[in-house]
């Protein structure tokens, strides 16, 4: 019975954000336009980054990274969810689901160890940056990302095989894209196992990473500390300050989400906890790592001149 339920699902509902029909029209407005400023802002980021010589260190090269990851992930969510803003039916089929479920997850892992590695990074500039160029050279850097990646690809692998796995009885997934949790409670079968099991890696991958975070900033306090200048301390804090507000935003909603026991919240928190790091953090990074880094914004300037001044040669020229 279960294998035919199984093989009966080839789409699946989802039940949006809300739905009440005048709010649609205002939410589609609104992720819109969170989408417009998230693809800008870290496309952006990542051209000006290329774009200007010295901003080709192992801070901004992670930063580039994170980045397309957030560039990516939110694309991997977003326009689905503003069709179905618009749509009467939001349907999504069963290979979409499963697939939009893999890269969702590939990209949040890789958001997790990202700034597992950005954290490391700003460990080794602050706490040996005698050592900085040597430990963080060229091969190094491309050696974390590359293992960024691989981890993603084997967990967002792992997860989505055990969801292929699941039996569904039942159409309607009480979320706004498919997401683990709530494809769960579809299944015909009891769950227990495949719950204990993603439990277990996102316990793994969230705990992991924001202790690594956590104990490179002990040490980089610590070396702040004694840093006898006040210049000194205030520009070792302001390398920090961005990295620890993205952060602390993306761990807290995150660890809200898949570290809790499911009925501690109601569906409404379980949603806005899911935009918050579906849609708005990926449109935060940009902004926290540009208006309070003074080297991106010396470096937007920079570019903006170079580019106004050449148009404006090339003009008088004509």
């Amino acid at each position: 019975m279960a294998a035919e339920n199984h093989s009966t699902v080839t789409e699946f509902i989802l039940g949006g954000l809300t739905n009440r029909p005048e709010l649609q029209l205002p939410l589609f407005i609104l992720f819109l336009g969170i989408y417009m400023v998230t693809m800008v802002g870290n496309l952006g980021m990542i051209t000006l980054i290329r774009l200007n010589s010295q901003l080709h260190t192992p801070m901004y090269f992670f930063l580039s990274n994170l980045s397309l990851v957030d560039m990516c992930y939110s694309s991997v969510i977003t326009p689905k969810m503003l069709v179905n803003f618009v749509s009467e039916k939001n349907i999504i089929s069963y290979a979409g689901c499963m697939s939009q479920l893999y890269f969702f997850l590939f990209f949040v892992i890789a958001e997790c160890y990202m700034l597992t590695v950005m954290a490391y990074d700003r460990y080794v500039a602050i706490c040996n940056p005698l050592l900085y160029n040597i430990i963080m050279s060229h091969q190094v850097c491309s050696l974390l990302v590359t293992v960024v990646y691989i981890i993603a690809l084997i967990g967002s692998t792992i997860e989505t095989v055990l969801m292929l796995k699941l039996p569904y009885c039942e159409v309607l997934i009480r979320h706004y894209f498919c997401d683990i949790l709530p494809l769960m409670k579809l299944s015909c079968i009891s769950t227990y196992d495949v719950r204990m099991a993603v439990f277990f890696l996102a316990g793994f991958d969230i705990i992991l990473t924001s202790l690594t975070v956590l104990v490179s900033y002990a040490f980089i306090l610590s070396s702040i500390i004694h840093i006898s200048t006040t210049e000194g301390r205030s520009k070792a804090f302001s390398t920090c300050s961005s990295h620890l507000a993205a952060v602390g935003i993306f761990y807290g909603s995150t660890a809200f989400m898949y570290l809790k026991p499911s009925t501690a919240s109601s569906l409404a928190q379980e949603n806005m906890a899911s935009v918050f790091y579906t849609t708005v953090i990926p449109m935060l990074n940009p902004l926290i790592y540009s208006l309070r880094n003074k080297e991106v914004k010396g470096a937007l300037q920079k570019t903006l001149r170079r580019k106004l001044f050449g148009f404006k040669c090339y003009s008088s020229s004509v």
